[in-house]
């Protein structure tokens, strides 16, 4: 072999390295191109290219880092990765959907429900322990839309969490959301059978003193999951006609005290952080300690009246996942028209 180039000076290692690397490039190319754009399989390029299939895979890695290979991403019509992205990285979010429908709250809660329902679908996992609030028409919409999964029972228990009883012509509908889910589920049902708010503090404890309710109470210090409403301080519908909301002197309190929503009938400021009042002493529900333990906390709403309450929760750490409408999502990522980039 010659050591000297064509012009008679001695070739120097560095050359040598260009030159290996410009046919490690050229192999290096090809063999991407015959696997993703010919969709050769790795076995037949290594016969092909003579060279082992090893190989074939080392190059093939390589090509991927120095950018010869990029994957691109692109969503369809309909699904908002960016967007869903940038709101978790935002407000510390473990998961969010974002759902392809604006509006009120009353028009968004189809499509909210179904999504919720995908989503549950999903991602619950065999010995899941779930906990549910009974009066959300949105959360009503999500279990309506749940499809059975083979296999039979994959949940262990789903809890009411919070007081289940009220007016009798919307009872039905906390009944009916509690034992479809369990239907759907194979789980145990667990129902909390006492009104979400009462009278005052004597009267709450007295109830949370019978062991049929003690009994739901210890179940939500073992939830593993927990999905809820996000409340305005306007009521909705169905909270309205159950009969478990203040009246209308302690909503004007709370308005005094700046709350903007509530989990479980719990209300915060707009920074999330819970208002102090003798109002909490009436609720029969989980404590805002027991709902905060809960390791995935999923909150399911939407509409733009809802805004200030979904921001407001999200700050306070009272949810880890939401599932929203565009509208929603718009704002909270500082984006208020849709098609902004």
């Amino acid at each position: 072999m010659n050591p000297h180039s064509r012009t008679g000076q001695p070739m120097t290692r560095r050359t040598t390295r260009m030159a290996t690397s410009d046919e490690q490039l050229r192999l290096m190319t090809r063999i991407a191109r015959l696997y993703h754009e010919q969709g050769m399989r790795q076995p037949r390029i290594a016969e092909e290219l003579h060279i082992s299939q090893a190989r074939v895979s080392r190059l093939l890695t390589q090509a991927a880092k120095l950018g010869i290979v990029r994957t691109i991403v692109v969503p369809p019509d309909g699904v908002f990765a960016d967007l869903e992205e940038e709101i978790a990285a935002a407000y510390g979010l473990r998961d969010v959907v974002v759902v392809d429908v604006e509006g009120e709250a009353d028009s968004v809660i189809p499509a909210l429900g179904a999504a919720a329902a995908v989503y549950l679908e999903t991602t619950l996992m065999e010995g899941d322990r779930l906990g549910i609030s009974s009066w959300s028409a949105t959360l009503l919409a999500a279990v309506e839309a749940m499809r059975s999964r083979p296999g039979g029972r994959f949940l262990e228990e789903v809890v009411q969490l919070m007081g289940g009883v009220g007016e009798p012509q919307v009872q039905v509908q906390a009944t009916r959301l509690m034992g479809r889910l369990a239907e759907m589920t194979g789980a145990e049902p667990v129902f909390m059978s006492a009104p979400g708010l009462v009278a005052g503090a004597t009267v709450r404890d007295a109830i949370l003193a019978d062991p049929k309710v003690s009994s739901v109470l210890a179940a939500w210090k073992n939830l593993t999951l927990a999905i809820v409403g996000i409340g305005s301080l306007e009521p909705s519908p169905l909270l309205r006609r159950s009969g478990n909301i203040f009246a209308l002197d302690d909503q004007e309190k709370l308005r005094g005290l700046g709350a903007v929503g509530d989990v479980c009938l719990h209300f915060f400021d707009e920074n999330g952080t819970l208002l102090d009042t003798d109002l909490n002493d009436r609720v029969i529900g989980i404590t805002p300690d027991d709902f905060r333990a809960v390791p995935r906390r999923i909150g399911v709403a939407g509409g733009d009246r809802k805004y200030a309450a979904i921001r407001a929760a999200l700050l306070g750490g009272w949810v880890d996942v939401l599932i929203t409408d565009l509208g929603v999502a718009g704002r909270l990522a500082g984006r208020p028209d849709r098609h902004a980039p």
